[in-house]
């Protein structure tokens, strides 16, 4: 009897439009969601390209975005909104629904990246020049706090900024060696925490799935520096120190990035720098486990979403290859070429598929990751950064 009674009640209320802030859908509207879209950066015109990641199409290019040479793309908790840091130090706001720029600040001269606060109102750019971090609301983009990164009366390079639980940013500054944590839980006042002597010249960093550890490349010596935040007062310590002991290294000719969360399983797979080896060190001890030779100095490791196979690519001369690890038995398994500058990928949200972007053959290459079919190519304007909505529910994306 409740449950007829209560069923009947429902049928009374009258639709939804009329209750207020709500809109009725006319029979010729469909909803439309974001789960499956995705921005290819156009680096040459300033431009993204908007995709669907299921029907493997693009949708839309928008443009008017400035110096896209090394952007960096943020989103929105409900992915509709996508935060691009540009390279001319412009930070803007794209809405994919509507397909426009809806807000766009020049908040430095020179920015590399950026990040969104764990509740979603805040997002932080990182800046090479003047250096520093700058904290903006999401929704309006005014500034909410400014963190310049100086030490002893320098101002520092700032590389490797995530997020961190309880809306709190850290990252790491290049000519200082050293890494912050700034904590906006209220934020016009931010708290910072400052450990130094880190080792030389981090050059970007990463934080663990669990949120628990960031590690931080460093590119002045062989090794890492590695922060547990779960500390009560969080401390550096090096970890693979001195890998390259006993070979001369060879010269760099791209930056590696940790971004990716190459982390599976147990296992973190990391980038060697001058080296063409992959590193694998377990999560628990933080101590090498192996080495995989791979076929030239590797940028991105990544790692599928189940964590069955990390993915790399590599700096010029072998930037048109990717070669694929089978995490059970550490080994290649295959070797792909898939375009000429390849320099970015990025897999579906089940990573069923990987995007892979071919810079200087003009063209977005899809790749079944089970037995490494293409399943479709698109003609794109240079394209470099590719990023998915998926990231909106990840941390340290």
């Amino acid at each position: 009897m409740k449950r007829r009674h209560l069923l009947s009640g429902l049928a009374a209320v009258p639709a939804l439009a009329l209750l207020p802030g709500c809109a009725a859908l006319s029979s010729n509207d469909a909803p439309v969601g974001t789960g499956d879209l995705g921005l290819v950066v156009e680096r040459a015109r300033g431009t993204l390209a908007l995709v669907n990641t299921s029907s493997r199409t693009l949708l839309a290019e928008i443009g008017g975005l400035g110096d896209l040479s090394h952007a960096s793309v943020v989103f929105s908790r409900g992915g509709a909104s996508a935060f691009v840091f540009g390279r001319d130090g412009a930070l803007t706001r794209v809405n994919l629904l509507s397909r426009r720029i809806t807000a766009r600040v020049l908040q430095a001269g020179n920015s590399i990246g950026g990040a969104i606060s764990q509740d979603g109102t805040l997002v932080a750019a990182q800046n090479y020049t003047p250096g520093g971090v700058k904290v903006f609301d999401a929704t309006t983009l005014a500034l909410v706090a400014d963190i310049p990164a100086v030490v002893n009366g320098k101002a520092s390079r700032v590389v490797g900024l995530a997020d961190l639980p309880g809306n709190r940013f850290i990252f790491s500054l290049f000519d200082a060696d050293a890494i912050w944590i700034a904590d906006l839980s209220e934020r016009s006042r931010p708290v910072i925490t400052k450990i130094e002597n880190i080792g030389h010249q981090p050059y970007d960093g990463l934080v663990t799935p669990d949120g628990r550890h960031y590690i931080a490349g460093l590119f002045g010596e062989d090794g890492l520096a590695l922060v547990d935040l779960w500390d009560d007062k969080p401390r550096a310590r090096r970890i693979l120190g001195g890998y390259g002991r006993g070979e001369a290294p060879l010269p760099v000719y791209k930056m590696p990035h940790l971004r990716g969360w190459a982390v599976a399983g147990r296992q973190a797979y990391l980038p060697a720098i001058g080296r063409h080896e992959v590193l694998v060190v377990d999560t628990a001890t933080w101590q090498e486990t192996g080495r995989i030779a791979v076929a030239g100095q590797p940028v991105f490791v990544i790692a599928r979403p189940d964590g069955r196979q990390v993915w790399v690519n590599f700096a010029v001369p072998d930037y048109h290859q990717v070669q694929v690890i089978d995490t059970k038995t550490r080994q290649v398994v295959r070797t792909l070429q898939p375009g000429k500058a390849v320099l970015h990928m990025e897999f579906t949200p089940r990573g069923e598929a990987v995007w892979i972007s071919a810079r200087d053959d003009n063209r977005v290459s899809v790749i079944d990751t089970q037995n490494f079919t293409t399943l479709a190519t698109l003609s794109m304007d240079a394209p470099s950064g590719v990023f998915f909505t998926s990231r909106a529910a990840r941390m340290g994306f």
